[in-house]
């Protein structure tokens, strides 16, 4: 199955020369999510985790669906302030300006092996300051697993941890002809 083929490209999203891709094309048809669950749950188990994280919010998506085939725990990574109770903080540095991303304290144990999920992969940052966190916390990281990886942008490149992704997307699906499932006009 060719993944790209049933993801929708939104042009100029969230901002001009910015090609998004939806993964809610994805989620509206249940044997295709199926197929890509399998597929993560498959390059999971090749990395033995005994948890998995994923980061807000699509990865929460693909997080849990993979977690839930492997019968393993799943965790939440959130930006600051949006988790109940005792965190742990990774501040990271963006284009303009720092992020921080938090899990709640307790939730990983020293000497786990964690799989990070995502949707998708772009220049990294968010994904290499999860891993900081997760051995800030004296976990390891078993591997970064995405759907999407945004080639073009070198975000592997900043990952200092095992990654894998389904598929390599173009910047711009339009000009390669790989643009897959209709698009829609940005509002």
């Amino acid at each position: 199955m060719n993944i790209l083929e049933h993801i929708d490209v939104v042009p100029d999203f969230p901002k001009p020369g910015i090609n998004f891709y939806d993964i809610q094309s994805l989620l509206k048809k249940p044997a295709v999510w199926d197929h890509i669950v399998q597929k993560m749950a498959e390059e999971a188990r090749k990395s033995r985790p005994d948890i998995i994280l994923g980061i807000e919010s699509r990865g929460f998506l693909t997080g849990l669906s993979v977690a839930q085939e492997l019968e393993l725990p799943f965790g939440m990574v959130r930006k600051k302030g949006k988790l109940p109770g005792q965190v742990v903080r990774q501040d990271y540095t963006l284009e303009y300006g720092t992020d921080t991303v938090e899990v709640q304290d307790g939730l990983i144990e020293p000497g786990m092996k964690v799989l990070i999920a995502d949707d998708l992969l772009a220049t990294g940052g968010t994904m290499r300051a999860t891993g900081d966190l997760v051995r800030k916390i004296g976990g390891e990281v078993a591997v970064g697993l995405c759907i999407i990886e945004l080639h073009e942008l070198g975000g592997r490149q900043k990952l200092d941890f095992p990654f894998a992704q389904l598929v390599q997307a173009p910047l711009d699906p339009f000009a390669t002809g790989l643009r897959g499932a209709p698009s829609h006009s940005a509002p």
